[in-house]
């Protein structure tokens, strides 16, 4: 029974943790954007939920074998996981980010975040409304 309660869970749950490093690497472009030499960074958002919810195989991830063995964190991403983002134009420095991409893609991901922020309050206020007793109300 809690198995089932906790799945329903568990893929806005990895979605959240994605979001939540999504943003991470956004606010460091943007925070890097007159670092000369900097690569701007993003991840594949559908392909790394698709493997964090073992829709498919992540390629070079490490298996744990053994029960001592130390699983990688949820949502955690090698660096060769990561995508270089493309310079939208040349620049002296060899800075690839570009403020208006990183700044539209830094404001989608939050209200993502903030949707699925929503998604499990509602889903565990649905959880505990059933829980309760019919007298209660």
């Amino acid at each position: 029974m809690i198995n089932r309660l906790t799945d329903a869970l568990n893929f806005q749950t990895e979605a959240l943790t994605l979001r939540s490093e999504r943003q991470r690497l956004l606010a460091s472009n943007i925070a890097n954007a007159d670092t000369p030499g900097y690569q701007a960074r993003d991840i594949d958002f559908a392909r790394a939920l698709k493997e964090a919810t073992g829709q498919i195989a992540t390629a070079g991830a490490m298996q744990v074998t053994q029960a001592g063995h130390i699983s990688p964190a949820a949502g955690a991403r090698s660096d060769s996981q990561k995508l270089h983002a493309l310079a939208a134009q040349t620049n002296l420095d060899s800075n690839t980010v570009d403020m208006d991409r990183e700044r539209a893609n830094f404001a989608d991901n939050a209200v993502k975040y903030e949707a699925t922020l929503r998604f499990i309050n509602s889903s565990v206020r649905t959880t505990l409304d059933a829980m309760k007793s019919p007298n209660a109300a």
